[in-house]
């Protein structure tokens, strides 16, 4: 039972970092532009990150229940802790370097390597790829839900920025600048909150998947068949045979909440790296910008594809740039971002790995 609760607060901690680290993906371009101070940026970005988090559970269904065969493994609250353990570690160093990581693909990484060593090495416990027989994108496993997202949404975000950056300046090739910024001053409050929003929709749904994953894991190895009657709400019974994953209404509470203080914060380190040193940005900029990367993850979340936010907006921003010119992005800086991408998933992966050799090996 005190392993079980280690369990919940270590993934506590990992959606705590999650909230600071991600932040900055609402928030760096609405305190670049100079619309909202830092304090009022991180003040909108916690708010609409806890409501978001509380809207819908299609990503958190997905963790619990779409990337990894549980019939081959058994995720124990150790292989949790290392899984978690080998993400907090990997944003925190990214988040050190001021690099906007995938905390997403931090934590899918782990999952993948933790369970990958507990089951001896047996490469089909990840679900690799599982397609709808009606729908490509509603497919299962890490091809369709991790892999071609990962690819596509980027590559989405910078298209509709670029678009969206390109007809503005179209439709407002005439219009006085003083005129421009001070609509789109007030303007990107809105799509900054929007942003924060569908942040707390993506990003806070893969804490609860795993807290959902492991009490599911722990009633069904009977570790919660003798608990206290105030302790009865852990109890958590596998969904039936073509049922999904249902999340406790207390699990998207406590997440939310984590997230939203974690979010309190800050994350100025990256906020440098994508509202100052990527591409120069005035209040236009960054409204297309975070108009474009919101659009892409409300798609993903409807799909229940974990999606990148960090991913996003700064694909969506470098499309905003090359919509000005292609030399206002500072090209060194992407190409540091797009190394800390590939490398997140094989190295967490490696991480979680090797945390659970070890704690196997110590024990």
């Amino acid at each position: 039972m005190l392993l079980l609760l280690t369990v919940i607060l270590v993934a506590l901690i990992f959606e705590y970092i999650n909230g600071f680290h991600d932040t900055a993906n609402s928030i760096a371009t609405v305190v670049a532009t100079k619309v909202l101070t830092p304090r009022q940026a991180v003040v909108l970005a916690a708010f609409t990150n806890l409501m978001g988090a509380l809207w819908g559970t299609a990503v958190a269904k997905t963790i619990s229940s779409g990337l990894l065969d549980t019939k081959l493994v058994t995720m124990t609250s150790d292989i949790m802790i290392c899984a978690l353990l080998g993400a907090i570690v990997w944003n925190l160093l990214t988040w050190w370097f001021g690099l906007p990581s995938s905390s997403s693909h931090a934590l899918i990484g782990s999952l993948c390597g933790a369970a990958l060593a507990a089951s001896s090495n047996n490469w089909h416990v990840i679900i690799w790829s599982l397609p709808n027989s009606q729908h490509w994108y509603q497919g299962k496993g890490l091809l369709w839900k991790v892999v071609v997202p990962m690819v596509t949404s980027p590559i989405a975000g910078l298209v509709l920025g670029f678009i969206v950056m390109a007809l503005l300046y179209l439709l407002l090739r005439n219009a006085r600048p003083v005129w421009v910024n001070r609509f789109f001053g007030r303007a990107q409050m809105v799509s900054a909150g929007a942003m924060g929003f569908m942040h707390g929709t993506n990003d806070a749904q893969k804490t609860m998947g795993i807290i959902a994953l492991t009490l599911v894991a722990a009633t069904q190895a009977g570790q919660l068949e003798n608990l206290p009657g105030w302790l009865s709400f852990l109890h958590t019974p596998a969904p039936g045979a073509g049922k999904e994953m249902e999340i406790a209404l207390w699990i998207k509470v406590v997440c939310a909440l984590t997230m939203a203080a974690g979010t309190a914060v800050g994350g100025w380190r990256i906020v440098k790296t994508l509202g100052h040193k990527m591409v120069k940005l005035q209040p236009i900029n960054g409204f297309a910008a975070e108009t474009s990367s919101a659009a892409v993850i409300l798609v993903a979340t409807h799909l229940g594809i974990p999606v990148s936010t960090t991913h996003n907006i700064s694909a969506a921003i470098m499309g905003v740039g090359a919509a000005r010119r292609l030399n206002a992005i500072k090209w060194s800086v992407v190409e540091r971002m797009v190394w800390a991408w590939i490398l997140t998933i094989p190295v967490t992966g490696l991480l979680a790995y090797w945390f659970v050799r070890i704690f196997r090996a110590l024990s």
